[in-house]
């Protein structure tokens, strides 16, 4: 079945939103999904070459006409969700809640903030996690989205029979994955430094309510320095700094990436292979992006990669035992490498 589903391979911040986006607008799909919470921003160009940074809908709601769907395994902040809503003009028929959906409450964003989540383990203070806390705790404060009077114009029942009837009809769906493999709440290796859900691709198609066997694209998006969070987020290997980082990459001194949710400065690191690999051992996807490689290569996103990207590229394909599909040299670039051994071009493929 035509099913798409970006997923990260490090600890977020890969570049999902601008994939999915691309995805989505290249392949003509009929529906965006976002799964997962608030808790993490996506950053999607659109066609006037605006950026957006959407934290409840789908960066890839930005390509087309496409359905914007939130299905019951989604955690919805209705004040985030509104105020996208609103910005995008986004029109009650174009956007579909599944009534199950969790609702985050104000009071979820306070018992994180009394628990002392950002500081402990470098969370972000959403109030996803407690959300989901008191989902799966099943009292009678959880609200779902079908009893919360701002969402009802936009919910519905049993969403995945929508998506079901797209796909028998063979429409593409893009699921929009969240976060990244290193921030599973099962597969990170530095737990409780993790997240409130698992953040695999398999995970992202049972949260739809589609099947496995209904995946045709798996796409695995990584980062040639990958981040964390700011603040005590867990372990990251090889971390440098960003002068060090703008230094390289002929970027200004003072220059730094700040996370999309919380506005905080990003750690950053080295290229380290292990977690990559595992996420490919747990997600087996069909095509693997690599994004960012500018910071590698700085003339890159203006003539093309060059002979320094290309090796440093390679070296990573060596390592992770991977070929990298396609390649990302600014916000709204993707290459599509050549079959060609030594790849000694490239054809770009810009959007929107």
């Amino acid at each position: 079945m035509p099913v798409s589903v970006v997923v990260g391979g490090q600890y977020g911040s890969e570049g999902k939103g601008k994939v999915a986006l691309y995805i989505a607008q290249h392949s003509g799909a009929h529906a965006v999904v976002r799964v997962g919470g608030p808790n993490s921003g996506h950053t999607g160009i659109d066609q006037t070459g605006r950026p957006w940074v959407l934290r409840q809908l789908p960066a890839a709601a930005l390509a087309s006409d496409a359905v914007i769907v939130l299905p019951a395994g989604s955690l919805i902040d209705p004040s985030v969700l509104l105020v996208e809503t609103n910005r995008l003009d986004i029109q009650p028929e174009r956007l579909i809640i599944d009534s199950n959906a969790s609702v985050v409450l104000p009071r979820h964003r306070s018992e994180e903030a009394e628990e002392h989540l950002v500081e402990r383990i470098g969370s972000t203070g959403s109030g996803t996690g407690a959300a989901l806390r008191d989902r799966l705790s099943r009292n009678s404060k959880h609200v779902l989205a079908g009893d919360y009077p701002p969402l009802k114009p936009f919910t519905r029942p049993f969403v995945a029979g929508l998506l079901r009837d797209f796909l028998n009809h063979r429409k593409r769906v893009v699921i929009e994955g969240t976060q990244g493999f290193g921030l599973s709440l099962w597969h990170a290796t530095a737990y409780p430094h993790a997240t409130s859900r698992d953040t695999t691709a398999a995970s992202f198609v049972a949260e739809s309510g589609l099947a496995p066997q209904d995946v045709d694209d798996v796409v695995l998006v990584i980062r040639s320095f990958p981040i964390r969070v700011g603040g005590n987020s867990g372990p990251l290997e090889n971390e440098i700094d960003w002068p060090t980082l703008a230094a390289e990459a002929g970027l200004p001194s003072n220059y730094v990436e700040l996370t999309s949710a919380t506005k905080r400065v990003r750690r950053v690191a080295r290229f380290h292979p292990e977690i990559v690999r595992r996420a490919i051992a747990v997600n087996q996807p069909h095509r693997v992006v690599m994004n960012h490689l500018d910071y590698v290569d700085p003339a890159a996103s203006t003539k093309g990669l060059g002979p320094l990207g290309w090796r440093f590229l390679t070296g990573v394909e060596k390592e992770i035992e991977r070929r990298v599909d396609l390649i990302g040299l600014a916000p709204n670039r993707l290459v599509r490498a050549t079959a060609h051994s030594d790849r000694p071009q490239a054809t770009y493929a810009s959007f929107p």
